[in-house]
């Protein structure tokens, strides 16, 4: 298992956690450039899990918690957008 300070090295979660009124899109937001920033070599999944357990003792109301649950969800389930490899070809 990581730590805490390697899963989150920018302590970008930690501090969304800290944010008196913050939105969900803020989390949205803070989210993404967490997901953007994580180490090589950790999968996100991984990460999601560990910092959930992490912060389960945070009211399941927070907006941060939602995102993190939401980017589990989203990982068990992937979606093909298309991309080149979607268009017909000669």
């Amino acid at each position: 298992m990581r730590s805490l300070s390697e899963l989150d090295h920018k302590n970008l979660i930690r501090e969304a956690y800290r944010i008196e009124g913050i939105t969900e899109s803020q989390c949205r937001s803070i989210f993404l450039d967490w997901a953007l920033s994580l180490p090589a070599g950790i999968e996100n999944r991984e990460a999601i899990e560990a910092l959930m357990g992490h912060y389960q003792d945070e009211p399941k109301d927070h907006p941060m918690t939602g995102v993190l649950h939401q980017g589990l969800e989203e990982m068990k389930q992937p979606k093909r957008r298309g991309g080149w490899r979607s268009r017909p070809r000669d």
